[in-house]
């Protein structure tokens, strides 16, 4: 058993940074899924895929596993890189894009 320590990226549909600020546990998957045959629902025997555990800081997902033994793996977390501007930037005089309209 495999769990992966990773700090979660923002989704597309949000402008805020909700759910980013905590460092999650993830374990990874032991048995594939299988497709049950009738029905096409994807299932497993695998009950730690289930598990999701949110921690503050790194240090504290580590010392999680480290107690209980738990073999991890850390991904490094990614702080986005957007700039501030504001409206009035499009009509200033020393602008890098040409004017267009």
């Amino acid at each position: 058993m495999v769990a992966r320590i990773y700090k979660p990226a923002r989704t597309a549909m949000q402008s805020g940074s909700a759910n980013t600020k905590e460092w999650v546990l993830d374990y990874a998957p032991e048995e594939p899924r299988e497709v049950e045959p009738l029905m096409g629902w994807t299932s497993s025997a695998d009950m730690k895929q289930q598990v999701r555990l949110r921690f503050d800081t790194k240090e504290e997902a580590i010392a999680y596993c480290e107690r209980r033994g738990i073999a991890y793996q850390v991904s490094a977390a990614k702080e986005p890189a957007r700039g501030r501007i504001a409206y009035a930037d499009n009509f200033a005089f020393g602008r890098r894009d040409a004017w267009t309209h």
